[in-house]
């Protein structure tokens, strides 16, 4: 089982938002906004095509990494791979450890082991940023959802790797809770 970590681990520590800005001419993404490597941040460079596509590469790197473990190794591999995913995101060797939240790794491991709940995570999540337009607390009220949904649809074992994630990512956005708390978070369409 540990090789189904380091494989999920690997793909989830390739940086697409670092690297996807860099291509496009933009820079290093950690030098504005938040300083994350995440799709959120990307948005701030004030190109939506690229925040699109970081969003997508790395959400389905955490799909690849739960696929292709189911596929070679059964679920308990899968599990263990969407966590080395998932925490490959958040602490990428490449950039000494210091990554994105992972909310969109998150979603891609979702994706590949529950994709109905990746329905419930969405509309939570498009709900909120379209009541209070903040990413953060979107992602959080989610995150809090979503173990809930994977245990009532019956999924246990599921849901018991979504309560860790979802444990961390709300550890990994103490900042964005402080912001949100002192009216200080920046809105989804902020600069800067």
């Amino acid at each position: 089982m540990l090789g189904a970590l380091l494989f999920g681990y690997l793909c989830g520590s390739v940086p697409f938002g670092l690297i996807l800005t860099r291509m496009a001419g933009l820079g290093d993404v950690r030098n504005i906004g938040s300083g994350n490597i995440g799709a959120t941040n990307v948005l701030r460079t004030g190109n939506k095509k690229l925040a699109a596509a970081t969003l997508l590469a790395d959400a389905l790197k955490g799909t690849v990494a739960v696929i292709a473990a189911r596929e070679f190794a059964g679920l308990e591999a899968a599990l263990i791979s969407g966590l080395g995913a998932f925490l490959g995101h958040l602490y990428p060797v490449w950039l000494k450890f210091k990554g994105g939240k992972g909310v969109a790794t998150y979603l891609g491991v979702l994706l590949g082991l529950a994709p109905l709940i990746v329905l419930v995570f969405a509309a939570i999540w498009l709900g909120m940023a379209k009541l209070f337009r903040y990413s953060s607390l979107a992602a959080l009220a989610a995150a809090v959802a979503t173990p809930v949904a994977l245990y009532l649809s019956g999924r246990p074992g599921v849901a018991s790797l979504f309560v860790v994630m979802s444990a961390i990512t709300i550890l990994k956005h103490h900042e964005n809770i402080r912001r949100l708390l002192a009216g200080t978070e920046s809105r989804i369409g902020d600069k800067g």
